[in-house]
């Protein structure tokens, strides 16, 4: 049985984006991926060194919640704490 398949793209921004050396990148998961899965897939890949915690989740430029369901096509952001002065 094979999954199915969807297309995600994904924008880095801060550290993140320093670590992955791109500011964006579409990848694929499996149906039924969340920011949270999607992001614990890529800290895998990436070792960004960032917990959950310390990001916020966005889809579609909406901060999201980290289960909300992914769908094919969606723009997802984690966006870092930025520090200001």
């Amino acid at each position: 049985m094979t999954l199915a398949m969807m297309k995600i793209k994904v924008l880095y921004f801060a550290r993140l984006q320093e670590v992955r050396g791109i500011s964006e990148e579409i990848v694929s998961v499996a149906a039924g991926a969340t920011p949270q899965t999607l992001y614990r897939e890529l800290e895998r890949q990436y070792a960004f060194g960032l917990p959950e915690s310390s990001l916020r989740a966005a889809r579609n430029h909406v901060f999201c919640d980290w289960q909300e369901p992914l769908t094919d096509g969606d723009v997802v952001a984690f966006i870092p704490p930025v520090a200001g002065g």
